[in-house]
């Protein structure tokens, strides 16, 4: 018997081409999740795989403290798009590795331990990203966690000052909640954070594991809300399918990060995946094409599905229907019935993180399929 830890779903997916995947009987399925928001560019982008191909023929890999002209490209890359002066970069191989640095930095520079983040929250898997997500359902079988954690309600600026203190050595928050809904915030909230986190010397992280890549019709959310933070995290969108995580911070950060390591940050092909991904998405302008077809989405959403649903929100291409608590039928009629793969955000929300180049015509086959599921 074959065993394996983790659940499976029932459609086995055997090839991808652009915003479509085929299911091993070669059924076609519209791939609006992405497999959460993992290939912004579309399933087998030539540029992705021509850097791949490439590099793999030169060197697989080699351990960071070697210098590499992929890795090399790729730090300049993200130094050169990162918000303001955030222009330091250690690489890893995914998002809870990359919020997990983040929180050691911040600690190893402020020389404090407390941490805020939000109510609602998801920031990763691994025991100190975990101790900063806001579910007890996936803390709890980890208890106790890292302590000096404190949760304040996402949106709400007087709270967000109010728990910021001289102890505090950083606040972690997603510019949109993601797994916590699909929940965008305020300028005000976000401008709080770093008005706090200025005044207090903490770092301020964004969680853009969801968010980044163009994912909400700017490269970085954060450039939405006119703040500079001290530390980016990324993940999701970053090597279009390929594992790759990136925690970019400011050089007083960078100074006094501690003695963190990992055996795979950033090797060759995996670089090389990234530096094609990033240079593309700037390149085509990737995030003004899913700030229009982002709008587009959510216009024919809200139009067809009307009184259907509770509401319809999100930035760009990163938006939450919500249903209520049938948002799990409604996930499962949409595969099976309907040829479309969306996600979850909870048990009242359906998730769309397609693509970012999509079209209209996907905009509408998605729209139709659930006005028919909910409508």
């Amino acid at each position: 018997m074959t065993g394996f830890v983790f659940s499976e779903k029932p459609i086995a997916i055997e090839e991808g081409d652009g915003p479509y995947v085929y299911g091993e009987d070669g059924t076609e399925y519209l791939d609006m999740g992405a497999s959460y928001a993992c290939v912004p560019l579309g399933h087998g982008h030539p540029a992705v795989h021509e850097a791949v191909t490439e590099q793999f023929e030169k060197l697989t890999y080699v351990q960071a403290s070697y210098p590499n002209a992929a890795r090399t490209a790729l730090y300049e890359l993200l130094a050169d798009t990162a918000p303001g002066d955030v222009d330091y970069t250690w690489l890893c191989n995914s998002g809870t590795e990359a919020n997990e640095a983040a929180l050691k930095f911040a600690r190893a520079a402020t020389d404090d331990s407390k941490i805020v983040a939000t109510m609602q929250g998801f920031h990763g898997r691994t025991m100190g990203a975990l101790a900063t997500t806001w579910k007890s359902k996936y803390k709890k079988p980890y208890e106790p966690l890292i302590g000096d954690v404190e949760f304040v309600p996402y949106g709400d600026p007087e709270a967000m000052q109010a728990a910021v203190d001289d102890d505090t050595a950083a606040v972690i928050v997603e510019p949109v909640q993601g797994e916590g809904g699909i929940n965008p915030p305020t300028k005000e909230f976000l401008q709080a954070a770093r008005v706090a986190t200025a005044t207090s010397g903490a770092a301020l992280i964004f969680d853009e594991v969801q968010t980044g890549m163009g994912r909400t019709g700017t490269l970085w959310a954060a450039e939405w809300a006119d703040v500079v933070p001290d530390m980016v995290t990324a993940a999701k969108g970053l090597g279009n399918g390929f594992p790759v995580g990136a925690t970019l911070c400011r050089e007083w950060i960078a100074e006094d990060y501690g003695s963190h390591a990992s055996t795979f940050s950033g090797g060759p092909v995996i670089s090389a995946a990234a530096g094609a991904t990033v240079e593309t998405i700037v390149e085509e302008d990737v995030p003004t094409h899913a700030a229009d077809v982002g709008g587009y989405l959510k216009e024919r959403l809200e139009t067809e599905l009307g009184e259907a649903v509770r509401e319809v929100r999100g930035e760009g291409l990163m938006v939450g229907v919500e249903v209520g608590r049938g948002a799990n039928r409604a996930l499962k009629e949409l595969a099976l019935n309907h040829g479309v793969l969306a996600l979850p955000a909870g048990r009242t929300v359906v998730r769309l993180l397609p693509p970012l180049t999509i079209e209209e015509e996907h905009a509408d086959a998605v729209v139709a399929a659930l006005a028919e599921v909910v409508g």
